[in-house]
């Protein structure tokens, strides 16, 4: 064994949807406003008995499924999120429980919108080091309860939903070198935070950093990886909003790419926009077996983590 790979995906999202019709009910705003800042036209609403550990399990599930092992088998669970609510037991063991999963390792990783790609890193690190054998990895967020509905800059982001991934030992390496960093000295950016919590951030700062920077950091990525950006089949970035992808595909230089563009349909999930995204892509059958893929996650702490995957 030398390495990882991606087995199978899932994703889940609340059936409540919240159109931008809907907001323009509850906030100073309407749909073409909403549509020209940021690209969203829908985002989905978990209900107030739906938790994050709801969430993740529902997506971990249907990866599970997917996968063909049982629950025996995994011996790792990681869950990236940073809206749950209760600090024991985490949403790891949460999940592990409620999927009848025996005696796997538990962690929940708190790196924001960038946390499924630490989390997906920390699995494949974890395999490569012998440490386990087959790693649900989940990114899961229910952004909607710290949300401040009277903002109208920020309430128009938000959405709930879950992606899982199963990653399993390969004799080659299907997940690339992750690079990942972080800029600490300008992470109150993105905020979520008070009594009660709420998510604020500082569009300007995060939309100049992830256009100026992430570009040639996501270049780094695919060198490490082992491609071109034009070799890519897909590119799925955090779905932050279409007016930071967007740019940042282009710059990167990914021409012959599938862009994941969730966010219209699901808005802003932080730590679940990257494999939610990725989930829908592969489920539509898009990108072929073993075709590579980039998955880059960035925003809170102005953190960002990236790698090449092959296509499951």
């Amino acid at each position: 064994m030398t390495g990882s790979r991606l087995v199978a995906t899932g994703h889940y999202q609340p059936a409540q949807v919240l159109t931008n019709e809907d907001l323009a009910t509850m906030v100073d705003t309407n749909d073409e406003w909403i549509t020209q800042r940021v690209g969203i036209r829908t985002r989905h609403v978990a209900g107030p008995d739906e938790s994050v550990s709801d969430l993740a399990a529902h997506a971990a599930a249907k990866a599970l499924a997917g996968s063909g092992l049982d629950t025996s088998d995994i011996d790792l669970v990681l869950v990236a999120t940073c809206t749950q609510t209760e600090r024991a037991p985490n949403v790891a063991s949460r999940v592990a429980a409620a999927l009848g999963v025996p005696s796997p390792a538990l962690m929940d990783v708190g790196v924001s919108c960038s946390g499924f790609t630490h989390a997906l890193a920390v699995a494949d690190h974890t395999i490569r080091a012998g440490a386990a054998t087959n790693a649900l990895v989940v990114g899961a967020e229910k952004m909607t309860a710290v949300t401040d509905w009277t903002d109208r800059t920020t309430c128009v982001l938000t959405g709930d939903g879950a992606g899982a991934a199963v990653v399993s030992a390969a004799p080659e390496a299907e997940i690339g070198p992750v690079v990942w960093g972080s800029v600490p000295e300008l992470g109150r950016a993105v905020r979520i935070e008070g009594t009660p919590t709420r998510f604020s951030q500082d569009g300007q700062s995060v939309y100049r950093w992830a256009t100026t920077r992430l570009p040639a950091i996501a270049r780094q990525a695919c060198e490490r990886g082992g491609v071109t950006p034009e070799e890519l089949a897909a590119v799925v970035l955090h779905q932050a909003n279409l007016r930071i992808i967007e740019p940042i595909a282009k710059k990167l230089g990914a021409v012959n790419a599938i862009i994941a563009r969730d966010v219209v349909e699901s808005g802003n999930t932080s730590a679940a926009s990257v494999p939610l995204a990725l989930s829908k892509l592969l489920e539509r059958g898009e990108v072929r077996r073993g075709a590579p893929i980039l998955l880059f996650g960035f925003g809170g702490n102005l953190s960002y983590a990236g790698m090449i995957v092959r296509c499951p």
